[in-house]
């Protein structure tokens, strides 16, 4: 037997001295140092009593150190589950207790908010900061450079990341060797990357785009990456002369076009860059080509599948699509009540199928039973059109689902918080445009009867329970909600009415 998914991404490596990492200090990590500090950490988790399958919860900053507790996990057999670093404790609880986690590494500035939580739920708690610091690097210094890679089968679990639900439960997404291994290979071969390839990497850790696109890719050519801890814009740019590719959110890119020194000059010797996780708009692609001579290359995944779709590398990049289903995925359009498959240019619902779709949601059979078809089609629940040419767009959403920055976001979650508050009747979230992060979130409350709200209290008590990313942008009072005979909010109405903000 064998560990399909460190035997490819990551057991070459031993012994190499080349860099890995540039770090925005000016250290370097080399690959062989990388492998060594993933060793020593797969042995404290060993130590600690971690057996293969057991889960790992980890909300830490972006660092070389937590990059290599991912590898650790994947050498020890151990399911990684990385959360974004700004979820708040009520968050946290949740996703701790749904993934039954063993051990829960955390930035030491949490300690006293979780640890307390990992007692109650007889996990272990060990600290990770940014600066590479903590209990559980000061266990790993003792340890081996040398961990026994466990045997792991192309099916066993890798990784489990909550995606939200529009009931408001978040859903834990269980992502196998394959389903990473897979979508790692195809994206290489489509996207021409080499060991020669230096990727500017200013992207989070706890997504699938930074850890699993950006970072599973790299380690299978042997590349390496320049490793912004966060996007920075100063940062973005004193790298990019030193970067041949780059993959980024769309903010990325209008940042980069609202600033006078990001010029052709800067790019020339670029080859690549890719823009995923929320829709680019044409006029973005425009102007970035205009400025630049560089056309983005836009693609389509999901925290349940990776990557879907891409647009080619060789041949047109249309604007407004996602390009092509990738090599060994199929991807159907089809009415969502009857699944029957609809003709060309129709609008209807997205599904996918292939060795890249996760395995189902964690401790919930009956929803993964209705998110799949019988014939082992995914419903993506994205609304979308191909065209005559095979260009995929992406047309809507079902459910409702808000992008913003790259952020998927239900409005159910918020809901929930808005209407908990005192005197508050009834609410609604939507997405609005915005110009740096695609949408932004707006929160429509129905007072009471003879209430008077106090609109900066109830967005207090919103920042108190959700994540920044999450709390809404304006909070606006209105009489009532758009209703259709069903009795159903009618947010397409909203969202019209809506559509203009200035945000």
């Amino acid at each position: 037997m064998a560990n399909p998914l460190y035997d490819r991404l990551l057991a070459s490596h031993a012994g190499k001295t080349t860099p890995f990492l540039y770090l925005q200090d000016g250290q370097e990590v080399t690959f062989d140092g990388f492998l060594k500090q993933a060793a020593r950490f797969a042995h404290a988790l060993t130590n600690a009593g971690l057996v293969p399958g057991d889960r790992l919860v980890a909300q830490v900053q972006k660092s070389p150190e937590a990059l290599a507790l991912y590898a650790a996990c994947v050498q020890a057999g151990i399911v990684f589950l990385p959360l974004n670093t700004a979820y708040t404790v009520s968050e946290l609880t949740y996703f701790i207790d749904d993934s039954g986690a063993a051990m829960i590494v955390a930035d030491a500035s949490s300690e006293a908010a979780i640890a307390p939580i990992a007692a109650s739920l007889k996990a272990h708690f060990e600290t990770l900061n940014a600066d590479g610091t903590g209990s559980l690097p000061d266990q790993a210094k003792t340890m081996s450079a040398t961990f026994p890679t466990v045997d792991r089968a192309a099916d066993d679990l890798a990784a489990l990341l909550y995606t939200s639900g529009t009931t408001g439960r978040s859903k834990g997404a269980m992502l196998t060797q394959t389903n990473l291994l897979s979508n790692a290979d195809v994206l290489v071969d489509y996207w021409q990357f080499s060991a020669d390839d230096v990727l500017l990497h200013a992207l989070p850790i706890f997504h699938t785009h930074g850890l699993f696109v950006a970072t599973n890719v790299m380690l299978a050519v042997g590349g390496s990456m320049i490793f912004l801890p966060k996007f920075d814009l100063d940062a973005l740019i004193d790298s990019l002369p030193r970067a041949t590719a780059m993959m980024g959110v769309p903010t990325f890119y209008t940042r980069l076009l609202d600033d006078t020194r990001f010029a052709r000059k800067l790019v020339e010797h670029m080859r690549l860059f890719v823009s995923g996780s929320a829709p680019l708009l044409a006029e973005t692609h425009r102007q970035f080509e205009q400025r630049t001579g560089h056309r983005i290359l836009e693609r389509y995944g999901m925290t349940e599948t990776n990557m879907n779709t891409s647009n080619p590398y060789d041949a047109e990049r249309r604007a407004g699509t996602v390009g092509f289903p990738l090599p060994g995925i199929d991807l159907r359009i089809v009415d969502a009540e009857t699944g029957r498959a609809l003709g060309q240019g129709d609008v209807g619902q997205i599904e996918v199928r292939g060795p890249n779709v996760f395995k189902g949601y964690w401790r919930m059979p009956e929803k993964t039973a209705e998110e799949f078809r019988s014939d082992g089609f995914f419903i993506t629940g994205d609304l979308g059109t191909i065209d005559k040419d095979g260009y995929v767009h992406i047309v809507g959403r079902n459910k409702d689902l808000i992008i913003s920055g790259g952020y998927n976001i239900y409005p159910k979650e918020i809901e929930l918080v808005l209407d908990a508050q005192p005197g508050v009747l009834e609410s609604a979230v939507i997405g609005v445009p915005h110009a740096d992060f695609g949408e932004t979130v707006v929160g429509l409350i129905v007072p009471k009867a003879d209430e008077t709200l106090d609109l900066e209290a109830i967005a207090t008590a919103t920042a108190q329970a959700l994540a920044k990313f999450k709390q809404p942008r304006r909070l606006i009072l209105v009489d009532e909600l758009p209703r259709n005979a069903m009795g159903k909010v009618q947010k397409n109405v909203l969202r019209e009415a809506y559509n203009d903000l200035s945000l």
